[in-house]
């Protein structure tokens, strides 16, 4: 037996397992109080069949606020944040419940993979709703999709950018306009989280259609439903942690379920981009760009170009629209198709 489906092992003896089945409720409502950490085990022969969950179940009644990360396992900053997060809030002072997933995508993340399950090479994060007998990415999709999101009033979902990304922090939700107080309060905690950049995105599925996005499935089943991205280029950036858990704290206390500090107020400097445009690559190649996250450019400018290996440019990149480049391919490889730049702008 090899020592990693040993330690799996050890872990689940360790910890509270809860069956495939059973949903996450009854945890709450036996551990009113207490900090609970369990294990979700799904059916498939690998040491990396769970998913970690931590609940904290306030004394007090009031709202459920889901927090995930480690939807790619490549994007360390927000695993680090929420890790530091379960440590530090007393059940004894939260009203509400908190139900937190610290890593979503455990065989991504031991096994340093970008933005894909290695057990099936799928992307999680364009895997919602799932399938409960489909593979491992499609089981953990579905059991977010059937058990956890029906808990929440609130679900963000906490992304970086991955080991070859460049990413400026920004906070985004779906402009949901058939749940208005939902997107209302989205808009609110986007405004108080203490991140300067905020992006709505349109909201253009049917009820019936594969949301396909974690943050985008809770705001499908009309939940209040959030992503923040912070963090770049496979690393844990400091002042990236503190970004994020500050925005969380704000949320809590805009929502007055648990008080650390003063009241957040509204960033005055907030930038307000309602869309954005993806730029791809159209050949296999070498990246070249002089530009970084954060950027603004105006539209028709030269953004970069891609080569092969012996040089020769195969096509430029120019602006699509004037904006800011939220993320970008931080790293020289890309593949055709994929993206390269994701520019923020308002219409």
């Amino acid at each position: 037996m090899n020592y990693l489906k040993l330690l799996s092992i050890k872990l689940l003896l360790l910890l509270p397992f809860i069956g495939f089945s059973q949903n996450l409720e009854k945890i709450v409502k036996e551990n009113i109080g207490k900090r609970t950490d369990t294990l979700v085990q799904f059916k498939i022969d690998s040491p990396y069949n769970y998913m970690p969950v931590t609940i904290i179940s306030g004394k007090e009644k009031g709202p459920v606020f889901t927090i995930i990360a480690g939807i790619h396992g490549f994007e360390y900053p927000p695993i680090t944040a929420v890790q530091e997060l379960i440590k530090e809030i007393d059940p004894k002072k939260l009203k509400g419940t908190l139900v937190v997933v610290p890593i979503a995508n455990v065989a991504s993340f031991y096994k340093r993979t970008l933005f894909v399950n290695p057990l099936d090479g799928k992307n999680l994060n364009n895997a919602f709703p799932g399938s409960a007998s489909g593979t491992i990415t499609e089981q953990i999709a579905n059991y977010i999709t059937k058990e956890i999101i029906p808990l929440s009033d609130v679900f963000l979902d906490i992304h970086a950018g991955d080991a070859n990304e460049d990413l400026l922090p920004f906070i985004c939700y779906y402009n949901n306009t058939l749940e208005e107080k939902k997107t209302l309060l989205s808009s609110k905690l986007s405004e108080i989280s203490g991140i300067n950049h905020i992006v709505s995105y349109p909201y253009t599925i049917t009820k019936t259609e594969p949301a396909k996005y974690a943050f985008k499935q809770a705001s499908q089943n009309g939940k209040t439903a959030l992503s923040i991205e912070a963090g770049k280029l496979g690393n844990v950036q400091t002042e990236s942690v503190h970004l994020i858990k500050k925005a969380v704290y704000n949320m809590l206390n805009y929502m007055e379920m648990y008080n650390k500090g003063a009241a957040p107020v509204k960033n005055p400097s907030a930038v307000y981009l309602n869309n954005q445009e993806y730029v791809k690559a159209d050949f296999n190649g070498i990246f070249h760009s002089t530009l970084k996250s954060g950027d603004y450019i105006q539209k028709g400018d030269k953004i970069g170009f891609i080569s092969n290996e012996f040089g020769k440019v195969l096509s430029e990149i120019k602006f699509p629209a004037n904006g800011v480049i939220l993320y970008k391919i931080g790293t020289p490889p890309v593949n055709k198709n994929e993206t390269v730049f994701c520019i923020g702008y308002s219409n």
